[in-house]
């Protein structure tokens, strides 16, 4: 009967937290759980588009030690650098011949860059006029496939600027 008595004491005021903290306890609870839901519903669609879009086929390929070179650009910072000089070579009109090709030549270099990064294959520096347009335009659909968003690549665009 001590025992007991001494068990009831000892337990009284964890009893009366769990009174008053009732509510926030469960709060705690339903908002973990929920959470918890979340996750998992986030994961399951993650590997379902994974699944839709072969993602593991797209980057097989793709030497992932090149990411961690110190001399490398970021890989962010080459497609904004895409973007912008894909807007300017489109808009040029009115430039001079000596800022078009200067122009093309930094395009060019910063998709051979793009190109090393995820491990595709271009023939950009061997090839000249038409061919090293053809190629230009292959290479950034198959960037444009790797998950890099370049303006350029996406269909129609070339046919509402000229």
């Amino acid at each position: 009967m001590l025992a007991l008595a001494f068990l009831a004491v000892a337990t009284l005021p964890a009893a009366f937290a769990l009174i008053f903290c009732y509510d926030e306890i469960v709060d705690r609870v339903v908002c973990g759980w929920s959470e918890w839901r979340e996750r998992r519903r986030e994961k399951r669609t993650i590997a379902k588009l994974d699944r839709a879009i072969e993602a593991d086929a797209l980057t097989r390929d793709i030497d992932l030690s090149e990411f961690d070179s110190v001399d490398r650009r970021p890989l962010e910072q080459l497609a904004a650098d895409l973007r912008r000089l894909g807007g300017q070579r489109v808009g040029g009109g009115g430039r001079s011949m000596v800022w078009h090709s200067a122009l093309l030549q930094a395009y060019d270099d910063r998709l051979r860059l793009a190109c090393r990064a995820l491990g595709i294959a271009e023939h950009l520096a061997e090839l000249e006029g038409v061919d090293q347009e053809i190629e230009r335009v292959r290479v950034e659909g198959v960037l444009h496939a790797a998950g890099l968003a370049l303006p350029a690549a996406r269909a129609g665009l070339r046919q509402r600027h000229r």
